[in-house]
């Protein structure tokens, strides 16, 4: 059962790609429901719209990443969302990239882990929490619904090398966050449409740090 649309142009939501990836993908959304019939990696509501809501939706990222991006990390990867579509695509077109995932659930990380040895993607499993993780300094940093803005900044900033670019989706609530978030957080930010989900957004943020307070 091949859950991807059949292979036309090769457009995958602005990102030109051969079918041997289209077809990677398609294998991937196939392995993701055979697994979540154990363990939760996507809904059962989400199963018959699983290319729209998260291949594609993910799969934007990619022209978004720093033009010199040598490693990528993707924070709270769960299944695979976004670190693996976005390490699929990177196989035919950027195949240098080099990849790190962390998920700190052992059983997500086993089907990490089984993805990698079956498609053969190379990337590095980091099966522990952020807050304890060693600073991975990668020039793109993504991470897609881990935590709201003020919060993820602060995980984003620790792995993010000088000079990178974090992105992060969001969607209905980003006012409310950028709102908060910038009460604690100094950042630029480029914020561009979703191609596929008009309510939402991918954040391209930089040279995050702290606000500083006036002084007493």
């Amino acid at each position: 059962m091949l859950l991807a649309p059949p292979y036309c142009s090769g457009d995958l939501a602005g990102v030109r790609v051969s079918r041997e990836t289209w077809d990677r993908l398609g294998d991937y959304c196939d392995c993701l429901i055979k697994w979540s019939s154990a363990i939760s990696l996507v809904s059962k509501a989400e199963e018959s719209r699983l290319w729209q809501r998260h291949i594609l939706d993910c799969a934007q990222l990619w022209p978004l990443r720093h033009p010199n991006t040598k490693s990528w990390a993707d924070l709270g990867t769960g299944g695979g969302l976004p670190g693996v579509v976005v390490a699929i695509i990177a196989r035919e077109l950027s195949p240098d990239t080099a990849f790190h995932l962390v998920e700190s659930d052992r059983r997500k990380a086993a089907f990490l882990r089984y993805i990698d040895s079956r498609q053969n993607l190379g990337f590095t499993l980091h099966a522990a929490r952020l807050e304890v993780l060693p600073p991975i300094q990668a020039q793109t940093v993504s991470a897609r619904a881990l935590a709201p803005l003020p919060r993820l900044l602060g995980l984003v900033a620790c792995h993010l090398a000088p000079g990178g670019i974090a992105l992060l989706p969001k969607g209905q609530n980003l006012a409310k966050e950028l709102q908060e978030a910038k009460r604690i957080w100094e950042f630029s930010l480029k914020q561009n449409p979703s191609k596929v989900d008009s309510r939402a957004s991918i954040l391209q943020i930089t040279d995050i740090q702290p606000l500083q307070k006036p002084s007493p």
